[in-house]
């Protein structure tokens, strides 16, 4: 049973996960492109057309694989979490069945109207484009309102025998504390994701000497982005490691692994844990209080230790605590490289500057993974809960063969990575392609 848990576990894990590399930048061009059709219509100037149509091409590549990667994690629930299923259906298919019908028909209706229309009637193109952005973005809240349930279960009663979760309050359920501070986090960060892909593409045309104003103006709107999102995503974050730590005390202790409950509890800037010995095996450069202050927001408040909670209640501290460290790493890198691509813009440096193009160009990889970094700490942090506090991952899965899992798994990613290099090759035709946008 343990192998064919840790096998469920990374099926669903490589699908979400690579479903997930798609979604952040949809959510992201979509809200783009709308603003530059809607900016077309107003000014008539062909430079916002261009912006549109090639970021256009961008985003309908994405959309339209992305959507692929989403079904077959629908489709687990039922192979591979059957008891899961039957447990939390009754809440987990209220939100996901509005989904449906609320976003994903919106964004899908009005996706198929946006590619079809032409420039003659550009106002209805544009409003097509702002409803396929709302509809993303509306299925961002619906699937997050389902996840929020099983980070933090709100409106519900629990059946006497305890097989199932019986929703009793839509209202709750919708209002979850933990579904708004997540909406918000994945937004921002979808966004900051976006922004960066912009700044990767414009800088690989600036380094081909292609001074279109297609790629300035995106250049310009992109840096503004990048910054005001890098910044407010860690200003966010400390209130959801507060939050986080009340609701879930062994995910934030883990997130910074801290094995003892203490009072004013530093935080180390070089830190190893080491779980076989409940302790960290090596701990430089502490800064009293701050891990108290980022956690309870005061410099002397008190963290409950991981030793002091049940043992088997504990979450994978390692994954947790290094995933985090990355994603907070990297936070900080995008936020010096926006803060430097701001001032190389205005000051005219920019088409210049070979060595920020060239680290523009190689950080588009770096905002997807710290998204699955993030995503990483919320889902592994919860563990081993998969509806926090009621039901137990290894409770969830269903009894089918190990040999079926493992071949599934396999076939998946092969299929997958089939996806990925398809639409690695169609955007980077498109890019490479770029040099006569104008």
């Amino acid at each position: 049973m343990l192998e064919l848990l840790y096998l469920s576990r990374l099926q669903f894990a490589i699908t979400v996960a690579f479903h997930f590399l798609f979604v952040p930048l949809t959510l992201g061009l979509a809200l783009l492109v709308a603003y530059m059709e809607t900016a077309y219509y107003k000014t008539r100037d062909e430079t916002w057309r261009k912006m549109a149509d090639f970021w256009g091409r961008i985003f309908k590549i994405n959309f339209a694989i992305g959507l692929v990667t989403g079904l077959a994690m629908t489709f687990q629930f039922g192979t591979n979490w059957g008891p899961y299923s039957e447990f939390m259906g009754d809440v987990f298919g209220s939100p996901l069945a509005v989904e449906a019908l609320m976003a994903f028909f919106l964004e899908g209706t009005f996706f198929g109207a946006w590619i079809f229309l032409d420039r003659n009637r550009q106002k209805l193109k544009a409003f097509s484009m702002w409803m396929v952005a709302l509809g993303t973005n509306i299925s961002s809240l619906w699937i997050i309102t389902a996840n929020g349930f099983m980070q933090n279960p709100v409106g519900y009663e629990l059946l006497p025998d305890g097989s199932k979760v019986i929703m009793t309050d839509f209202f709750a359920l919708l209002t979850n504390s933990y579904v708004w501070y997540m909406l918000v986090h994945t937004l921002l960060s979808a966004y900051l994701l976006t922004a960066f892909v912009i700044l990767g593409i414009c800088a690989y045309q600036f380094l081909k000497r292609n001074d279109s104003e297609v790629f300035k103006r995106s250049f310009k709107i992109a840096v503004v982005i990048a910054l005001v999102t890098a910044i407010l995503l860690p200003v966010l974050g400390h209130g959801y490691a507060q939050y986080v730590t009340e609701i879930q005390p062994a995910k934030g202790a883990a997130m910074d692994a801290i094995w003892e409950t203490g009072s004013s509890v530093p935080m180390y800037l070089i830190q190893v844990p080491d779980a076989s010995t409940g302790s960290n095996s090596i701990e430089l450069l502490g800064i009293p209080g701050l891990a108290s202050f980022l956690y309870t927001g005061s410099f002397s408040g008190t963290i409950t230790g991981l030793n002091q909670m049940p043992a088997d209640e504990i979450p994978p501290v390692g994954m947790v605590f290094w995933n985090f460290k990355l994603m907070t790493m990297l936070g900080f890198l995008f936020i010096a490289e926006a803060l430097a691509g701001l001032y190389l813009q205005k000051t005219g440096k920019l088409y210049k500057s070979d060595l920020y193009l060239k680290l523009m160009q190689w950080s588009i990889p770096l905002p997807f993974i710290a998204i699955i970094a993030g995503w990483n700490v919320a889902e592994i942090g919860r563990q081993p809960w998969i509806v926090y506090g009621l039901l137990k991952t290894e409770s969830g899965i269903s009894t089918v063969p190990t040999s079926e899992v493992l071949l599934s798994i396999v076939l998946i990613t092969g299929f997958y990575l089939v996806l990925w290099a398809l639409e690695y090759y169609l955007i980077k035709k498109t890019v490479v392609n770029a040099a006569g946008v104008d």
